[in-house]
């Protein structure tokens, strides 16, 4: 299919307005290569038919199908592992020795993708927490309905568990045999304190929080600064006082106006 600059320009507005993500012209051909995947499964060879199809769809599923093409998706477990070392030698830590019997901890994992994320947090508490009875949950969202029926799904190739020590691999997954041999699916100790949950994070949040850690990685880089601010806010409202904002390695709060303090790189305390 053909792209041109005013189609670009009309579908990258619509995705900035609709959810943040700034598209700009060195991602034209990915544009392009992704809504021409999604053009042939409508059966439409123009681009302003397919549109106009889009946004005439009252339920919103086309909306939906046209940003899970568009949303990139890369994570791993244990992805930029310096954050779950902090998590393990810092925080959780100090969230034993403050809190009382019956405690409620709360994490928030946003722009969770295929689930690694979240998993690996869910983990690294499980491992970690020593406080009787604690009430652990953790909220993970992400705007790409495809991306969270994988994560829902918890299941993984052995390429994917790369990262993941074996012995929580024995403790915390099961290994397929027969028909699948090679895959790993999370076991429900480790799926039951999450919930998985579609968010658009430019719009208003459904939650209260507080959050004792939100975990925002590797997403603001689609975002402009503006969109940025204003998203750094929110976390920071949704945090408890003492609760731990982490961002990718290759993002950080410079030049961002945040209430914030500085904890080390890509490492944020309210």
């Amino acid at each position: 299919m053909e792209l041109t600059d005013s189609e670009f320009k009309k579908v990258t507005e619509f995705v900035y307005s609709y959810c943040g993500i700034h598209l700009h012209d060195g991602k034209k051909e990915m544009v392009k290569a992704r809504l021409g995947k999604q053009m042939r499964l409508k059966g439409f060879t123009e681009f302003e038919p397919y549109f106009r199809h889009v946004m005439g769809d009252e339920s919103g599923n086309e909306i939906i199908t046209l940003i899970n093409a568009i949303s990139t998706n890369l994570t791993s477990f244990f992805r930029e592992s310096k954050h779950f070392d902090y998590l393990q030698n810092k925080v959780i830590p100090s969230i034993n020795d403050e809190r009382s019997r019956g405690s409620r901890v709360r994490v928030w994992c946003a722009g969770c993708s295929t689930g690694e994320e979240a998993y690996t947090l869910c983990m690294v508490f499980l491992e970690q927490l020593r406080v009787p009875s604690v009430d652990f949950k953790i909220l993970a969202t992400d705007i790409s309905t495809r991306v969270l029926e994988l994560a829902v799904g918890g299941t993984y190739s052995a390429d994917r568990m790369r990262g993941v020590p074996p012995d929580l691999v024995r403790k915390y997954f099961m290994k397929g045999t027969n028909n699948h041999k090679g895959l790993f699916r999370v076991k429900e100790q480790l799926r039951e304190p999450i919930r998985f949950a579609r968010l658009n994070l430019m719009q208003p949040f459904p939650m209260r929080g507080p959050f004792d850690v939100i975990f925002c990685r590797n997403v603001m880089i689609y975002f402009d600064q503006p969109s940025r601010e204003s998203l750094v806010e929110k976390f920071f409202n949704l945090l408890g006082s003492g609760g731990h904002l982490f961002v990718g390695h290759s993002e950080s709060l410079t030049g961002i106006r945040h209430s914030f303090k500085y904890v080390g790189p890509s490492i944020y305390r309210r």
